[in-house]
């Protein structure tokens, strides 16, 4: 017969060292990122705590919240015990503290350096496992009026439409706007392809009298500024 591990139960740890216990005796801010996680997934399996559980997901995203963020419902249920159930409430979890950084810098509203709209995209696009061009447009107070996504791409490129980027900046009636895509690859260094959007856009709100500020380039742990390189 085969044998069943009673260690595997969180009930039958001390109860301090219980995720759900350790939470509400010590604080959210006691709790490890793998205990944190192992609330979202609930319970273990026969052979595997809900914490066991939790490490193996939590190893399979290199121990980084980022990646954990940029894997999917396929990618987590290809782990054995996480199902659809426990992989859509991570994913859910993890897009709810996506929406709270995003409400939180958005409240923030005025633009005054490059690092303000860094705060912006990366709220939106750190994440993302493919290229997205995104542009903040701006009043003439450099308030931000919104964000607008332009376009999606794959892992190595997205195509953008001046057109598409000008139609939706005058529709909104901004005095400026702020460019931004991501490098899923985390490197920030800008391609031959990215200087040729940069200088066509540039040049474009030149005549149509929207100002292109900046083009932000985000990748994991930081960005590339045009502007700040002086490469506008």
């Amino acid at each position: 017969m085969e044998q069943y591990d009673s260690r595997a139960i969180i009930r039958n740890w001390a109860e301090e060292d219980r995720p759900r216990e350790k939470l509400l005796l010590k604080g959210r801010q006691t709790l490890s990122n793998t205990e944190l996680l192992s609330i979202l997934i609930s319970s273990g399996t026969r052979d595997e705590s809900a914490v066991d559980l939790a490490k193996r997901l939590f190893h399979a995203a290199h121990e980084n919240l980022s990646e954990l963020a940029r894997m999917g419902i396929r990618e987590m249920t290809a782990i054995k015990g996480i199902g659809n159930v426990r992989a859509v409430t991570i994913v859910a979890a993890l897009e709810l503290g996506r929406r709270r950084d995003e409400s939180t810098v958005m409240e923030k509203e005025k633009i005054m350096r490059s690092s303000d709209a860094y705060t912006i995209f990366r709220s939106t696009m750190s994440d993302r496992p493919y290229e997205e061009f995104w542009i903040i447009l701006l009043n003439k107070g450099n308030r931000v009026i919104r964000k607008c996504c332009i376009s999606e791409g794959g892992i190595s490129g997205t195509v953008v439409d001046p057109r598409k980027v000008f139609k939706t900046a005058l529709d909104h009636h901004a005095s400026s706007i702020i460019l931004g895509h991501n490098h899923p690859s985390g490197n920030t260094h800008p391609s031959d392809a990215d200087n040729n959007i940069t200088r066509k856009l540039f040049a474009a709100g030149k005549l149509l009298d929207v100002e292109v500020l900046d083009h932000l380039i985000i990748g994991d742990n930081g960005f590339y500024s045009y502007a700040d390189e002086g490469a506008m």
